[in-house]
């Protein structure tokens, strides 16, 4: 990246003084003839619920690769024992399986916490 000099000096030239406006709003003919102002027009790099949904999609392909790999590298048997049960499963299953276990207690505790919050919000009449 170059920079390249100013040729000369820069000046600033103050603005002239804009004419004396009216609080008051316009009255008469002229008033009724002018279009109200256009809105502004939306910018085309705003979030879109699709673009919501994309990310989300990558993101969660690039989880389901890492998880992949993860599951051919960690093959080997383990033994777990659950109370009176006990059984042989692959490692990574059995830390998948915790994991999943994990996220729904997490899922469940949320939700019920989310229950208990909207109850105490007065719920306010639709028109």
């Amino acid at each position: 990246m170059t920079d390249t000099p100013a040729t000369g000096p820069v000046q600033s030239t103050p603005s002239p003084d804009p004419p004396p406006t009216n609080s008051a709003p316009p009255v008469g003919p002229s008033a009724a003839t002018e279009p109200p102002a256009a809105p502004a027009a939306p910018d085309p790099r705003r979030r879109t619920r699709t673009s919501a949904l994309w990310i989300g999609v990558i993101v969660f392909a690039a989880v389901l690769v890492l998880l992949l790999i993860f599951i051919l590298q960690n093959t080997q048997a383990v033994e777990i024992s659950y109370f009176t049960v006990s059984g042989s499963v692959s490692l990574a299953v059995a830390m998948l399986l915790s994991t999943v276990a994990g996220v729904l207690l997490t899922a469940i505790a949320g939700s019920l916490r989310i229950r208990q919050l909207r109850r105490r919000i007065p719920r306010s009449p639709r028109h």
